[in-house]
Formats: structure tokens, sequence, C-alpha cells
């Protein structure tokens, strides 16, 4: 596979190991005869050691083998997730580490997860492309101000903080997408 079809959430093999890739910069140079680079954040499975490499767009990667499965987020079990297949009851753990930067669109009630599995050991969970979380903290919209919509921070029920425009309230029901990490609407 080459380079610049690989997303976020892949697994691939590099060097005899397998890694999965949890983040992606595309860099462009300017002028011309400039090479398309992709730089990869991955971290190795099993064990989540990191690795920072940077490959030109037509480097090829070879993809693993991986089983997505179907699951729905139980509850925390000290520092692991527990997540549950929807089809036959397995549960699968994965610990906070793996959890990585996801850990914060995790709530109950979160639908469209799905476990990356190789040899049916748990390496991953995939998100959804979007979800929903209740804001806990923000400061109230100013009356009378500027028309203009500044953003403003808000914690979420995760814990997770993010940026919300001026007119969103402590206690309503928002939509987070997960690429990006921005407000998506009111859910």
């Amino acid at each position: 596979m080459r380079a610049a079809e690989i997303k976020k959430g892949n697994v691939v093999e590099y060097d005899g190991k397998v890694y999965q890739i949890r983040d992606i910069e595309r860099s462009s140079p300017q002028g011309r005869g400039g090479n398309v680079k992709f730089r990869f954040i991955m971290y190795s499975v099993p064990g989540g050691q990191k690795l920072d490499m940077t490959f030109g767009a037509e480097d090829e990667l070879k993809e693993t083998e991986v089983t997505r499965r179907p699951v729905t987020y139980s509850y925390m079990d000290g520092e692991a997730f527990v997540f549950m297949d929807i089809e036959d009851y397995t549960q699968y753990t994965l610990d906070a580490s793996v959890v990585g930067d996801s850990a914060g669109y995790i709530a109950d009630g979160i639908e469209g997860c799905q476990i990356q599995l190789i040899d049916d050991a748990p390496i991953a969970v995939l998100l959804p492309q979007s979800v929903t979380l209740v804001v806990i903290d923000t400061a109230p919209e100013l009356k009378g101000a500027t028309a203009t919509k500044r953003p403003k921070p808000a914690k979420l029920s995760t814990g997770l903080e993010i940026q919300v425009p001026e007119y969103i309230t402590t206690g309503e029901r928002i939509t987070i997408n997960t690429t990006t990490g921005e407000f998506a609407g009111r859910a």
C-alpha cells in the first residue's frame, strides 16, 4: 500500500515490526519538483512504542491483516477501557495508553466503535466519525456581545476540552468530529 493511501488507524508492517498509524501529517514542499511527504506517528503493536517516520507518497508499506469487530463501550477497569462485542458479547480490554487521545471521545452510549484485532488480541479502538457528548462547563453567553461569534472553551463529560461557539451553554449535548476534535453542531 502506498504511503499516500494510508489512513489513521491502519496497521502496517515496517522494519519487521507491526505498527498502528495514530497520526498523519502531510507536507507539500513549495516550488517545483517537490515531493509530497507523509509523517506518520506510529505505535508498535503490541507494546505501544512510539515511532515517528516520514515517507514519500509513493513509498510502499505492507498493511497487516487486521480483524475488525463492532463493539460498544462497557466500563472502565482501573486504567483500562472494556469494550463488548455487539454480536458475540466477547469482552476486550484496552489499556488507556493504547486508547490514547481517543479516550476523550469515549462515553456511555457511544455507537459505531470497532476493535481491531490481530490473532484475536485487541490492539486498538476505532471511533465513529463523530460522537455526542454533554457540555459540563462553559462560560455563559455574553448578552449584547458583538455580532462576531468568538469560540470559547468548553469542558465535556469525558474531561475533553474543545472550543465551542458562544451560544453553547452548560448541559447541552453537542456533536464532535473525532478526526479533527472540533465542534460539529448541536446534537
